[in-house]
């Protein structure tokens, strides 16, 4: 029997960073949505470090990923979190159950939760016509498509791309694996119901074409496919 998620990180934190400036239990254990398999999320605050690094240990009967950062490093990824859109780290510090504070764990916490309430840098048309192409793309090789097997790879790709497209156009976050469909409930919930339905009727069956047609309703407020008269150069985002 291990201690519970709180006595352990509390445990850990003393045991290895014993000096550090803030410490905060993040994570499914915070959330209420704790499995057998979880981990502890640590996230470690301390302005005697060289540079930010994140380290994985398997202590008091816990896997834990331990997340090391001084004020330049955090409010660096904090940036870049906003520029690729998916919070990981202000999320944690939003969220994070504070396990040591020297007085300045809320300011973090109050920097993380502006910033999700902000939400992430508005896409650019150009950006928004970069997706299009990039889906357009897909669906026509999907269209085109005779091998079941490539098939699954094309829908798994167009399943990331119309999520990140729906979420970025309204300006919201995206996510990543098991994040996609948390992020887009949080979004639009009916939204995220149609998503899972026709993407799970496709892996059930395999039947592509329900697929298609919700990629091309998903863009039709956006002028739909693009393909003629697209162009792209080295100064813009590339998707291909």
């Amino acid at each position: 029997m291990r201690d519970s998620a709180r006595t352990s990180a509390r445990n850990f934190i003393e045991a290895f960073f014993p000096d550090c400036d803030v410490a905060l239990l993040a994570g499914s254990v915070v959330r209420g949505e704790e499995t057998e398999s979880s981990d502890l999320d640590i996230v470690i605050f301390d302005e005697k470090i060289m540079d930010s690094y994140r380290q994985s240990y398997y202590e008091f009967g816990w896997p834990i990923e331990v997340f090391v950062h001084k004020k330049s490093t955090y409010q660096r990824f904090f940036l870049e979190n906003i520029d690729r859109a998916r919070p990981s780290l202000p999320q944690m510090c939003a969220e994070g159950i504070i396990m040591k504070d020297n007085g300045t764990a809320s300011i973090i916490k109050n920097e993380a939760l502006q910033l999700l309430k902000a939400g992430p840098a508005p896409w650019k048309s150009t950006e928004i016509d970069v997706a299009r192409y990039t889906i357009t793309d897909l669906l026509e090789d999907l269209t085109g498509s005779s091998n079941n097997i490539e098939d699954l790879f094309i829908v798994s790709k167009l399943a990331y791309l119309i999520h990140e497209f729906v979420l970025r156009v309204h300006n919201h976050w995206i996510g990543e694996g098991k994040w996609i469909v948390r992020a887009l409930k949080e979004f639009n919930p009916e939204f995220a119901e149609s998503f899972s339905k026709v993407f799970d009727d496709y892996y059930t069956d395999r039947q592509k074409e329900k697929v298609i047609e919700f990629a091309d309703e998903v863009l039709a407020p956006y002028g739909g496919r693009l393909f003629e008269g697209f162009s792209s150069n080295s100064k813009g985002k590339q998707a291909i």
